[in-house]
């Protein structure tokens, strides 16, 4: 079965520094991994690579069977790829909820009219259908992150890729999140300190240590605060 995703020594450099170091990684079909470390370990510049918001020092990145190493290559793939970013504000820029969530599907080329059923569908599914008409951005951390998901759900991607989702989010949206995140059924890529988290959703994992990954086995019940209880290994 080939993979979704795949980097094959991919190496990222910033400013002279080593931010991710010769990065093998494949993501199939079906599958949750999880790629769980601390803040400035190379996850979220991970992401940026794989969709080519971070320009690589070398290695392959191959999206869907297709190499990719400029802007033209990535450009065709993105929307089949849904991004959550770290800081919801960056996601949400329309007067209201409904118009955030009915972009993503306007701009695949969906009419008006499909767009607002998939957006209202998208925020019925998550359980937050009666936000759609607040405003974005006076909505709690945990309603954003709910929101920036419901853009993503609404175009219908083959691939989720999440940074930090638990970002801002409280317990009771924290549920709501979890669950959605259970009921998708493509693929999926996430980075997270949250083990916890992680351990209820991911399929597999990986911990990102020095611009490196190393494969990982999660206890079923674990504290996200302690990664002694993630056992790793060279990948």
């Amino acid at each position: 079965m080939s993979a979704l995703l795949s980097l094959d020594g991919v190496t990222v450099t910033r400013a002279g520094k080593t931010v991710l170091a010769g990065v093998d990684l494949a993501l199939y079909q079906g599958e949750r991994l999880a790629v769980i470390g601390p803040n400035g370990s190379g996850k979220t510049t991970l992401l940026r690579t794989i969709v080519g918001l971070e320009q690589p020092a070398g290695g392959r990145i191959r999206l869907f069977g297709e190499d990719c190493s400029n802007e033209r290559q990535f450009r065709r793939f993105r929307p089949r790829i849904g991004f959550l970013f770290q800081d919801s504000d960056d996601q949400l820029f329309c007067p209201s909820v409904i118009e955030d969530v009915s972009f993503g599907p306007l701009n695949i080329g969906c009419s008006h009219a499909q767009s607002m059923e998939r957006a209202q569908a998208a925020l019925d599914d998550l359980g937050i259908g009666h936000l759609a008409d607040r405003i974005s951005h006076r909505l709690s951390g945990g309603e954003k992150r709910l929101v920036c998901l419901a853009g993503l759900l609404a175009m219908n991607p083959e691939v989720l890729m999440l940074d930090e989702p638990t970002n801002g989010v409280d317990a009771d949206n924290g549920q709501l999140l979890l669950a959605a995140l259970n009921a998708y059924r493509g693929a999926m890529l996430l980075v997270s300190h949250d083990v916890e988290f992680v351990s209820q959703l991911a399929t597999r994992a990986v911990v990102a240590q020095h611009g490196r990954l190393l494969s990982a086995e999660i206890h079923e019940h674990v504290h996200f605060h302690h990664h002694r209880h993630v056992h790793t290994k060279p990948e």
